[in-house]
């Protein structure tokens, strides 16, 4: 069985843009949560820089992620990286250590 692949995702929005943003990215939350190699999907913005928004994200496999990323959910956000975005998305992949939590 593949390991479970775990990602925390971090988007910066332009000032100008944030709000844009933040509907564009709200709306990839279901649909992504519906997705079968989908685990958990959690969306959140940094406390102390709203423009700064965060995913902490379990997907079943690598190959579940890589999925994922081709979903036409995703089209808004990557149609549109460049004007939206202060810096490009950055993508940190963890391994759990501890065991899940029930």
């Amino acid at each position: 069985m593949e390991k479970v692949c775990t990602i925390i995702g971090t988007v910066v929005a332009k000032p100008e843009t944030r709000e844009e943003l933040l509907a564009i990215l709200t709306a990839q939350v279901a649909p992504t949560r519906a997705e079968p190699g989908c685990i958990n999907y959690d969306f959140h913005a940094d406390a102390d820089d709203p423009c700064t928004f965060v995913f902490y994200e379990n997907w079943r496999s690598k190959a579940d992620l890589d999925d994922h990323l081709k979903m036409p959910h995703l089209k808004p956000l990557f149609d549109r990286q460049e004007a939206l975005l202060a810096c490009p998305v950055e993508i940190r992949f963890l391994d759990m250590l501890s065991d899940w939590a029930n």
